[in-house]
């Protein structure tokens, strides 16, 4: 799982081939339930790249991608999004994403 810092860390990293952000926030507790979730797909999908954003840290990152809630997921593909969702999600409601 990738920390991003800075904004430019980002764009280069949306630009594989499958990438799930993770917009979040340490004090979030849908956030913390989420994170074991999160390593567990990219333990099962070696094609995949996981990447976390602390809106806290990133605020104007967040607010670029119009973060409201988090968390926020959002769905890479090849630089291009594909899919949105906000709150908690299961694993499987995560791979039906990634589909």
């Amino acid at each position: 799982m990738k920390y991003i810092e800075k904004e430019n860390e980002f764009e280069e990293i949306i630009k594989n081939e499958k990438v799930l952000v993770d917009f979040y926030a340490t004090w979030c507790g849908p956030c913390q339930l989420l994170s074991p979730i999160l390593e567990e797909l990219e333990k099962e999908n070696k094609e995949l790249t996981i990447v976390k954003i602390d809106v806290d840290k990133n605020e104007n990152l967040a607010r670029k991608h119009g973060v409201m809630s988090i968390p926020t997921i959002e769905i890479y593909n090849k630089g291009n999004l594909v899919n949105k969702q906000v709150g908690l999600l299961s694993k499987e409601e995560l791979e039906d994403l990634l589909k």
